[in-house]
């Protein structure tokens, strides 16, 4: 982002009001440190030497840089916006329009003010700036308009926050730090996730921490006992995994048991299933790891089987791919309990889901849009209307209260990834920022967010997740 005007018209006070201090590139500060201080013209050439390499620098590893210069000169311009595409970065230039009056009220308030002259030139040379830009390539251009001495607005008018209608959303507990007292933490979790406004809790279910989460020496309990516990609480929290492999258990032990969940908690179990795919775990625990086909294969079979079981009555089943002397299954779940198939192969697992689940669980990338246009076509194929099974994502944002904790977090989470591929992976943002995003999530017919924020560790940390849902 280059910022173009004349001294006085706003441009650095508008960049450190709406920008981190390392994200902008100043050749004032530049001359400060290379100089006797920010009005040192003699430091002019090598501040912008420094400020040269700092923004290749910064935009070789994806990183915002807003160039803060006078940036009249269109030979420099054209240099910043060579090292954006050279880099894949979008360049934007903002052009500050401030009247002669406001740019020459304002800069005799500074404590050096620039010679009237060289203002004079500057405002010269800023009236017919704006064709050139729209000339030179830029992505976006974007005009600010100051009618006073106060500090123009920003580039994009504060609007309200959007409003995500129609998602629910639910917490997803991945990390359990929980210290000695793992019951009072669990408890502690799940009360501020009521608090804060989350619709549910969900487990994963692991038999080893996995390497994307933690160490696998750190606690990952077994999913159906902890949300046993849960149940206990008063909250209205719906209760689940996502997601059980059909590995683990057999199909009809994991329809007892969330039947028994859905009976105790008074009908809040939801069931995600998949076909698993860590291997380790298995060799570790002695569970058979088949092939991917056979696994799939298990993953029909169990649906099929714990609808059977879920049915009315006592009677033999005889489907397509079960056949159970009887049904007995008591207590029966005293809700319709979804069953959300988690997973994102296009030929097989989305059929599945759109054969036999009420929901699919995908991925929150650049992915979504094309599994969710597969799931609807297979759900065509196969003769079932799209909207009966739901779309669900599990997401994994960083979040921050401002700019500043956002990209904190970022550096404290990334381990090797760069900072700029975590922070676009993680959708690292303010809670404004993320529920613009989860609201365009709902126009593209998003049902559940699945919310797994990387740095959750207490209870604090869910309820200053509240602003995002409400």
């Amino acid at each position: 982002m280059v910022l173009v005007g004349a001294s006085g018209s706003g441009k650095s006070a508008w960049a450190r009001a709406n920008y981190r201090a390392q994200e902008i590139v100043s050749s004032d500060d530049l001359r400060g440190i290379v100089g006797s201080g920010r009005h040192d013209l003699d430091a002019s050439a090598d501040a912008f030497r420094l400020l040269d390499d700092i923004l290749a620098a910064r935009a070789r590893r994806g990183l915002t840089c807003v160039v803060d210069t006078v940036g009249l000169e269109q030979e420099r311009r054209r240099g910043y916006l060579a090292v954006a595409k050279a880099t894949g970065l979008p360049a934007v230039a903002v052009l500050f329009d401030a009247p002669a009056a406001v740019a020459k009220q304002r800069n005799a308030l500074r404590d050096r003010p620039v010679p009237a002259t060289a203002l004079s030139a500057q405002l010269d040379r800023a009236a017919g700036v704006r064709a050139e830009l729209e000339a030179e390539g830029w992505d976006e251009v974007v005009v600010l308009r100051s009618e006073s001495s106060s500090v123009p607005r920003p580039a994009i008018e504060p609007q309200p926050p959007a409003e995500p209608d129609g998602l629910s959303f639910v917490l997803q507990v991945s990390r359990f730090p929980w210290g000695e007292d793992p019951a009072g933490w669990l408890r502690g979790i799940a009360l501020a996730a009521h608090e804060a406004g989350f619709s549910g809790i969900a487990l994963m279910d692991h038999l080893i921490q996995i390497p994307q989460v933690d160490r696998a020496w750190t606690p990952i309990p077994e999913p159906w006992v902890t949300l046993g516990m849960l149940a206990g609480l008063d909250t209205d929290l719906r209760l689940g995994t996502l997601v059980s492999p059909v590995t683990f258990r057999p199909p009809g032990i994991t329809a007892k048991t969330v039947a028994t969940l859905d009976a105790i908690s008074g009908g809040r179990a939801f069931l995600g299933i998949g076909a698993g795919w860590w291997e380790r775990e298995h060799a570790a625990y002695g569970v058979a790891f088949p092939p991917a086909a056979h696994r799939l294969d298990q993953l029909e079979v169990a649906i099929e089987t714990i609808r059977a079981l879920w049915s009315p009555g006592t009677k033999a089943y005889a489907g397509e791919r079960v056949s159970l002397p009887e049904s007995t299954c008591y207590p029966r779940p005293v809700s319709n309990v979804p069953i959300i198939v988690g997973g994102s192969g296009e030929r097989r697992t989305l059929r599945i889901a759109a054969r036999l689940a009420d929901g699919c669980n995908l991925p929150c990338d650049e992915s979504l849009d094309r599994r969710i246009a597969v799931l609807r076509r297979h759900c065509e194929q196969v003769g079932r209307d799209p909207d009966e099974v739901a779309v669900t994502v599990l997401d994994l944002p960083v979040v921050g209260r401002d700019r500043d904790e956002v990209w904190a977090r970022v550096e404290q989470h990334r381990g090797p990834t760069t900072a700029a591929a975590f922070a676009r992976t993680h959708h690292a943002g303010t809670p404004v920022e993320q529920r613009e995003r989860y609201a365009a999530l709902a126009e593209r017919g998003v049902s559940t967010v699945f919310l797994s924020p990387v740095h959750l560790h207490a209870p604090e940390d869910v309820l200053a997740l509240a602003p995002m849902l409400q």
